[in-house]
């Protein structure tokens, strides 16, 4: 006949049961959970912008499936007139507008809108900037100007800029955007380009990397980084205009099959006045890193505002 169990030991044994079956319940809440918060994502829209005055620019326009509008950057205050009229066309209501870093010719635009927007109904900004202090430090005098006159714009206008944090997650009408690189005051090399926002957007069947103007040090640091994983996309917006932004590893790194190139045609050739080729700029160079694979198709800005399937 077996000896009884002392009393002490029996509930010993209920405790580590019941907390078991816990942990099992909770492991499997926290599963439901998840999945209840991922997005269902949906298609969108995606517009490449033409430089309306001779500078480079970038001006990015998303459209959701049930008709949200987001502005990537904008371009140059001389880029504004065409802007807006292009958002009109979309029902002048734009749910968000993302600013990559701050040089006149990617928030220019939005600093010319804000003050005599008309019709036109922006719900949120949204940056990851560098305080003045640095931008006084680091920054040119012509950097400064702008980013002064962008501050003096929002604060005359009442609008708040709400700062992106690392890691950041928004969703919007079933778009995920994926805020996977902030600014980096550390990086005083290049220091303005270096500041740009990385932003993924998620829709369904496509992703989209925005590198701003990001340079080698920024794009080595995101490589390297706690979201490197996450840079893969199938569109990737080439950093800087083309030339000088990040180098061909973190192009690899993404591995996309689409390049979006928000550049001016003398810029795409490389032409300062004497033809194709003529000029300082890295264009060809970097051409040529994306006539490799995975790269597939370029959609270049000089060549009109573009529709991106």
């Amino acid at each position: 006949m077996a000896a009884a169990q002392a009393p002490h030991t029996s509930r010993i044994r209920s405790r580590r049961l019941a907390l078991v079956g816990a942990i099992a319940f909770l492991m499997a809440l926290s599963r439901c959970c998840l999945a209840a918060e991922a997005p269902q994502l949906k298609p969108f829209a995606l517009w490449q912008l033409k430089n309306q005055t001779h500078s480079q620019m970038m001006s990015y326009v998303i459209r959701s499936e049930s008709g949200k509008v987001i502005v990537i950057d904008g371009g140059m205050a001389g880029d504004a007139k065409y802007l807006s009229a292009f958002l009109a066309k979309l029902g002048d209501h734009v749910s968000a507008w993302f600013l990559t870093h701050p040089h006149d010719d990617h928030m220019d635009a939005l600093t010319a809108i804000l003050p005599n927007p008309g019709k036109l109904q922006i719900d949120a900004l949204y940056a990851s900037m560098p305080n003045r202090e640095w931008m006084a430090r680091y920054g040119s005098k012509t950097e400064l100007q702008a980013y002064d006159r962008a501050c003096a714009v929002f604060a005359e206008t009442g609008r708040a800029v709400t700062e992106l944090q690392l890691g950041q997650e928004i969703v919007l009408d079933g778009l995920l955007f994926e805020v996977l690189g902030v600014k980096n005051p550390e990086i005083t090399a290049n220091p303005v380009n270096n500041q740009s926002l990385l932003l993924r957007l998620s829709g369904a069947g496509r992703t989209v990397l925005f590198t701003g103007d990001l340079g080698v040090e920024g794009g080595r640091k995101a490589i390297t980084g706690a979201y490197a994983s996450k840079l893969h996309a199938d569109y990737v917006q080439m950093a800087h205009h083309g030339q000088n932004g990040v180098n061909e590893a973190f192009y690899q790194h993404v591995g996309a099959s689409h390049c979006l190139w928000p550049t001016p045609l003398w810029l795409w050739d490389n032409d300062k006045g004497a033809g194709k080729g003529s000029g300082p700029w890295r264009t060809l160079e970097v051409r040529a890193w994306m006539d490799k694979p995975p790269a597939k198709t370029h959609h270049v800005g000089c060549r009109d505002s573009e529709l991106i399937d």
